[in-house]
């Protein structure tokens, strides 16, 4: 299936049909971005920042694309990818994490995503994921992160998940707990 517009012969009429893709992520703003650039690549998108919107968006139809956020408030985005297989969908599915280890990949595979992406990605860099046809692997990232930056992401995302108790987060990072301010208190590396 390719992005162009679709089109179909009914009744000596042509109709135009876009792909659907299911954009699923807590994060309003990346959403909402993601969104409009998906968009203007051709797709129809349907939007859920939850599991719960997501299972009943794919319950009303399966999309032909989803792009699925592991962890969401409410869940495990890996439920809905698991939901689109049960239904035996064959909807491409790609996994978006903003910290991922190997056996979250792994999980995900199994259960049908055709790739695993880190956040923050890019809307280029969710598009060749999608549109990336059998065995072939999407091209690496042209600006990765730095690995500073992916230790500062994995810092603060413990940092939000802990209410920003400082004390709580150096204790599940075991870090001391100066050493934890002096990072929080530093800007983002590149």
């Amino acid at each position: 299936m390719s992005t162009d517009t679709m089109t179909e012969i009914a009744d000596d009429e042509m109709i135009s049909v876009q792909p659907t893709v299911l954009l699923m992520d807590d994060d309003r703003p990346f959403l909402q971005r993601l969104a409009r650039a998906m968009e203007s690549r051709g797709f129809a998108v349907t939007q859920a920042e939850s599991v719960a919107e997501g299972l009943a968006a794919v319950r009303e139809e399966a999309p032909d694309f989803a792009v699925v956020d592991m962890r969401l408030e409410d869940g495990n985005g890996l439920d809905v990818v698991e939901d689109l297989r049960s239904r035996e969908a064959d909807t491409r599915v790609v996994v978006l994490t903003g910290y991922g280890n190997i056996a979250t990949a792994v999980t995900a595979v199994k259960l049908g995503a055709i790739d695993y992406l880190a956040k923050p990605a890019d809307a280029d860099d969710v598009y060749n994921a999608l549109m990336q046809e059998g065995d072939d692997k999407a091209a690496p990232p042209e600006n990765p992160m730095s690995a500073d930056r992916v230790r500062w992401e994995h810092i603060q995302r413990v940092y939000e998940l802990c209410d920003r108790n400082v004390s709580e987060t150096a204790r599940r990072l075991n870090m001391h707990r100066r050493t934890l301010q002096r990072i929080l208190a530093k800007r983002a590396p590149r």
